[in-house]
């Protein structure tokens, strides 16, 4: 039989025996059990070619008779038909057992899609890994196709490296990061084959993840430092990558002693940092930056008293008025009470520009410094 036939077929289904009872002694008691049973609807049979002649294939299937595949059939396995010759063994599923004129009407198409399923299923099983380029991307996954069938990756099913992190699960900014997956290939495996429902699903996570994280994250304790490379830059921080298959995210807070609005202005994907373990919980490895430098809280009792006069830059407002930086990581806030109304307030003390101010509360050890504004008084 030629390659191509052989590469498409697939292996009969084993046809079953008949439920015939008889008494040991009974005369034909040996001889039931060796009859098979004739083949069914939707059986995979094998059998050899006796004749090929317009359009039409005919293959011996003893003791059963004879098989044909012909008209729609034939067309749909025509390019295999055509490099076919009498004396092959094919396998093809049986269609019509009682078909058009006693002949058994088989597809070589459908035997095909039967062991593409069933080579799915056999990968499930074996976690067989396959390298798929992926063709398309919706708000919800990746499109691949496998063996001429149409498949879906959900994004949950996605590696570490290519789940799009995106803060409050904006689905624009989702899609813009799947889409980037587009044309690239990737090592997946099967994880859903359902041929009745035509489902396939696939999954690019290796089933073990939180096995090999957690003897990841054993070698690492609270107050640990390591060197990591920046993985992702987000609104609410960043993401740093420890070792292969480890890592963790500085949140925005623990990004810097002073203010940090947006993390990407400081850090780019690619980029060495030091870190420090603050927190080990649930599975999840917390960072920090910030805490492996100097906290000028620490040492600001040296330079400020309550009383001073200090400049000021304006960096942020909030519910109670505004935050003033007086150095680096050291701010007051400024209460909204002082003025007329918060309005009053955003238009006396502009953002980024410096004003005076004294200092009303000072307490270091808890980080807090509330000032007030003098320029008014003057």
């Amino acid at each position: 039989m030629s390659e191509e036939t052989t590469s498409v077929v697939a292996k009969p289904k084993a046809i079953p025996l008949p439920t015939i009872h008889v008494s040991a002694d009974h005369p034909m008691f040996g001889l039931i059990d060796g009859i098979p049973t004739p083949p069914n609807n939707g059986d995979l049979v094998e059998g050899t070619i006796i004749a090929m002649n317009r359009g039409r294939v005919y293959i011996d299937l003893p003791p059963f008779g004879t098989g044909l595949i012909y008209g729609r059939e034939y067309l749909n396995a025509a390019d295999v038909l055509r490099k076919a010759n009498s004396g092959d063994i094919i396998s093809a599923k049986v269609i019509d057992a009682a078909g058009r004129d006693g002949y058994i009407e088989l597809s070589l198409k459908e035997a095909r899609q039967a062991a593409i399923w069933g080579e799915a299923e056999a990968a499930i099983l074996s976690e067989t890994a396959y390298s798929i380029t992926v063709e398309e991307a919706n708000k919800g996954g990746l499109i691949l196709t496998w063996q001429g069938i149409q498949g879906f990756l959900p994004a949950s099913q996605l590696s570490k490296e290519h789940y799009p992190r995106v803060p409050e699960g904006d689905k624009d900014k989702i899609l813009g990061e799947l889409n980037a997956l587009v044309g690239h290939p990737l090592s997946v495996r099967i994880i859903t084959a359902d041929p009745k429902e035509g489902k396939l699903i696939f999954s690019e996570r290796t089933g073990n993840e939180a096995e090999e994280k957690a003897s990841l994250i054993d070698k690492y304790q609270v107050g640990d430092a390591a060197e990591g490379e920046v993985t992702g830059v987000v609104d609410f921080g960043v993401f740093v990558k420890l070792e292969p298959g480890l890592e963790g995210l500085v949140h925005i807070s623990e990004l810097d002693w002073g203010l940090v609005e947006d993390p990407r202005s400081l850090f780019n994907v690619g980029e060495k940092v030091r870190v420090k373990v603050i927190e080990i919980k649930d599975g999840k490895i917390s960072l920090s930056i910030k805490a492996l430098k100097d906290n000028p809280w620490h040492t600001a009792s040296e330079r400020y008293t309550k009383g001073m006069e200090v400049p000021g830059v304006i960096i942020k407002y909030n519910k109670h008025g505004a935050l003033a930086s007086i150095e680096e990581g050291v701010a007051g806030l400024v209460h909204v009470s002082e003025f007329e109304s918060p309005v009053a307030l955003r238009e006396t003390l502009e953002l980024g520009k410096t004003y005076p101010f004294s200092i009303a509360l000072f307490e270091p050890k808890d980080q807090r410094m509330t000032l007030t504004y003098t320029a008014k008084k003057k």
